[in-house]
C-alpha cells in the first residue's frame, strides 16, 4: 500500500503557472496583506506534512476499528482524537476564517488544495473540521455579532465542532416538508424539537462541543421551503462568561453501520425541547443554510477527487513493480521473469485516465475557488456579480461530476492490482467504499445534475452558461502561443458543441417539462468534459512557457494530448444522448417496470 506523498509540484504549477494566484492575491483587499505565493508555499508544504504523517497513518485502522456508539455517546477510532488536536493547534479549521474572530483568512484557491490533501490521506477524519468549517461559514454570513462573538473563535481554534442538520427520516431532498419545530420563548430563545438523521459528527469526542445548525418551522412558518428557519443550537450551553454550562435538549440516538467512511460517524440526532438560536431572518433559513451546503458540496467534490489521487498513486506504484507477462513489443526487462505490468495498454490506460481526469480536476477546483475568492474580496462590482455567477453554476458541476468521475477511477486504480485490489492490505478496496458515498450526500448527483440543467441554466435562458462561453472563447482568441492548436481546435469544437447542446435542451424546456430531468445527468457529464478541456487547454499553455523542469512540463503536454485524443471524445455519445429528448425515458408505463 503506497504512503501518500501530496502533489506539491503540481499544485503549485496549477496556482501560481496557470492561474497566477499572486497577482491575483496582490490586486484583491482582504487578500494582498494576508497571503502571498511564500506564504502559500509554505502552508502548503505544512499541509502536506500533516496530511502524510498524521491523516494517512488512521485511514485503514480507523476504517477497521469504525466510530462507536454506547448510551448515546460515540468514541472516534484510536489516535483519531489526538490527531484531531494536532489539526486544531496548527489553525487548520479556521484556514479559510475571518481574521476578525481568529481565522486565518487564507483564500479559497489554497484552501481547496489542503482540502484534497485531506481528502487523500483520510476521508472519515477530514469529514469532521470540514463540517465545522463550512458552519462557520453560514454563522460568519448569517448570524448576529452576538453569536458570531460567541461561537467563532472557538469553533476557528478546533475547541468546538460544527455540524449541519438538514435531513428528516421522511425529508431528504425535498427539506420544504421537514417536521421539526421551533417554539418562541420569552427570553428570545427558541425550544427546538424533532429528528435528523444522516448527520456527519453530529456526536462524537474530538473536542468540547458541538455547534448544530437545525433546520426548523416557526409555529405560523408558511408551508414548504419558505417557511424553514435556520438555527444555532449548541450541544453544551455556553454561559455568558463564554464557559461551557448544562448539557442541552440534544442527543445522540444511534449512528449508522455504513459501507465505508465507517471513522466518521453518522449519526441520528434527536433535539427534544432544545435550547436554539435563529440564525438569520424568520422564514429565510434556507437561503442561510446554502452558505453552509454549497461549502459542502464543493468539499465533498474535492472528496472524490482526493480519492482519485490516492488511487492513482498506489496504481502507479503497483504498476511499475509487479511483474507479470511480456510487453507486446519483446522484453521490457530481459534479466526478470516477466516485466512490469505498466507496459500493457490496458493497464496504462486506466492509469492514463485516472491522471488525465485527477490533474485537471485539480485546476478546476482552483479555478472555482479563484471565483470564490473575487466574488468575496473584488471591488469592481461587475466582476464579483459575474464571479458569484459562475460559482452558481459551476458548484453542481464540481461536486457531482468530481464525485463520478473519483469512484470511476478509484475503481480503475483497483482494477491495477486486479484480484490485489480486492483484499484490505492494499488499500484499494477501501477507497472504492469511501467514495462511493460522495456520490450520494449533499444532495445526490442527479439532484445537482437537475440543479445546473434546470435552476443554473433553463431557468434564465443560458445566460450563466454564456458567462463560461465567453470565456474559453475570449482564451481561445487571445491564446497565441506556437503549437497550442493542437488543443484550442478541438477545445473550440467541443465548446461549440455543448453550446448548441444548451440551447436545443432550453428550447425543448418550453414544451416539455420532462426535457430538463431528462437531459441533466449526461448534460452535466458533457460540460464536465468540456470544462476539462478547458483546463488542460490552460495547462498546456502554462507547460509550454515553462521552463526548467522540462520533465514536468513534457508530461503535461504528453497528457494533456491523451486528454484530448482518448477522453473529450466521450461528449460525442452523451450529446447524442441528450438530443434523444425525454421520450425514451417515457414510453414504458409505470406497471412496466
Amino acid at each position: 500500500m503506497a504512503e501518500y506523498k501530496a502533489p506539491l509540484r503540481d499544485m503549485q504549477f496549477v496556482l501560481n503557472e496557470v492561474f497566477g494566484a499572486g497577482d491575483l492575491w496582490a490586486s484583491l483587499p482582504g487578500l494582498a496583506d494576508v497571503v502571498d505565493p511564500e506564504t502559500a508555499d509554505a502552508i502548503l508544504e505544512e499541509g502536506a506534512k500533516l496530511t502524510s504523517r498524521e491523516l494517512a497513518p488512521l485511514n485503514r485502522s480507523g476504517d477497521e476499528e469504525g466510530a462507536t456508539w454506547k448510551d448515546g455517546e460515540v468514541t472516534t477510532p484510536a489516535g483519531f482524537k489526538e490527531a484531531f488536536a494536532t489539526y486544531a493547534e496548527g489553525g487548520w479549521v479556521g484556514l479559510g476564517g475571518n481574521p476578525e474572530f481568529g481565522g486565518m483568512g487564507m483564500p479559497k484557491m489554497l484552501s481547496v488544495l489542503f482540502e484534497e490533501m485531506m481528502y487523500s490521506a483520510n476521508n472519515a477524519f477530514t469529514l469532521y473540521p470540514t463540517l465545522s468549517a463550512g458552519a462557520c461559514l453560514a454563522i460568519n454570513a448569517h448570524a448576529s455579532e452576538e453569536l458570531k462573538s460567541a461561537y467563532l473563535p472557538n469553533m476557528y481554534a478546533g475547541v468546538w465542532s460544527g455540524s449541519m442538520c438538514l435531513t428528516e427520516p421522511h425529508s431528504g431532498t425535498d427539506l420544504g416538508i421537514i417536521r421539526t419545530k421551533a417554539e418562541p420563548q420569552a427570553d428570545g430563545s427558541y425550544a427546538i424539537t424533532g429528528t435528523k438523521i444522516f448527520i456527519t459528527g453530529g456526536e462524537h469526542d474530538l473536542n468540547d462541543n458541538i455547534i448544530h445548525l437545525v433546520l426548523a418551522k416557526l409555529p405560523d412558518a408558511p408551508a414548504g421551503p419558505r417557511g424553514i428557519s435556520l438555527f444555532l443550537v449548541p450541544k453544551i450551553m455556553v454561559n455568558d462568561d463564554g464557559s461551557l454550562g448544562e448539557k442541552n435538549a440534544v442527543s445522540c440516538g444511534s449512528i449508522e453501520h455504513k459501507m465505508g467512511i465507517k471513522a466518521s460517524a453518522t449519526c441520528v440526532m434527536n433535539f427534544d425541547g432544545a435550547k436554539g438560536y435563529l440564525i438569520g431572518e424568520r422564514n429565510k433559513g434556507l437561503a442561510a443554510m446554502f452558505t453552509m451546503m454549497n461549502y459542502e458540496r464543493l468539499s465533498i467534490g474535492l472528496q472524490g477527487l482526493g480519492c482519485s489521487e490516492m488511487s492513482y498513486q498506489s496504481a502507479v506504484e503497483y504498476a511499475k513493480d509487479r511483474l507479470q507477462s511480456r510487453a507486446a513489443t519483446g522484453p521490457a526487462e530481459p534479466d526478470k521473469a516477466a516485466d512490469p505490468i505498466i507496459v500493457h495498454p490496458d493497464v496504462r490506460r486506466m492509469l492514463m485516465n485516472i491522471k488525465a481526469t485527477t490533474e485537471a480536476g485539480r485546476a478546476f477546483s482552483t479555478y472555482v475557488g479563484m471565483q470564490l475568492d473575487l466574488a468575496r474580496h473584488a471591488e469592481d462590482a461587475a466582476v464579483k456579480a459575474r464571479a458569484e455567477g459562475l460559482v452558481a453554476l459551476l458548484t453542481p458541476v464540481a461536486k457531482a461530476f468530481f464525485t463520478d468521475i473519483g469512484l470511476e477511477n478509484c475503481v480503475q486504480g483497483q482494477q491495477v492490482f486486479g484480484g490485489h485490489g480486492y483484499i484490505r492490505e492494499w488499500g484499494q478496496e477501501q477507497l472504492v467504499r469511501d467514495v462511493r458515498i460522495a456520490q450520494i450526500y449533499e444532495g445526490t448527483n442527479g439532484i445537482q445534475a437537475l440543479d445546473l440543467m434546470g435552476r443554473k441554466t433553463v431557468a434564465n435562458g443560458g445566460k450563466l452558461f454564456g458567462l463560461f462561453a465567453t470565456e474559453i472563447r475570449g482564451f481561445l482568441d487571445s491564446e497565441t502561443t506556437v503549437g497550442l492548436e493542437e488543443f484550442t481546435k478541438p477545445l473550440g469544437e467541443a465548446l461549440n458543441e455543448l453550446e448548441s447542446l444548451t440551447n436545443a435542451v432550453i428550447e425543448r424546456a418550453k414544451s416539455s417539462p420532462n426535457e430538463v430531468g431528462a437531459a441533466s445527468v449526461e448534460y452535466l457529464h458533457t460540460f464536465g468534459y468540456v470544462t476539462y478541456a478547458y483546463m488542460w487547454a490552460r495547462m498546456a499553455a502554462a507547460a509550454q512557457k515553462g521552463s526548467g523542469d522540462e520533465s514536468y512540463y513534457q508530461g503535461k503536454l504528453t497528457t494533456a494530448r491523451y486528454y484530448f485524443k482518448r477522453l473529450l471524445p466521450r461528449i460525442d455519445s452523451l450529446s447524442k444522448a441528450v438530443r434523444s429528448g425525454a421520450e425514451p425515458l417515457f414510453e414504458l408505463t409505470a406497471d412496466q417496470f
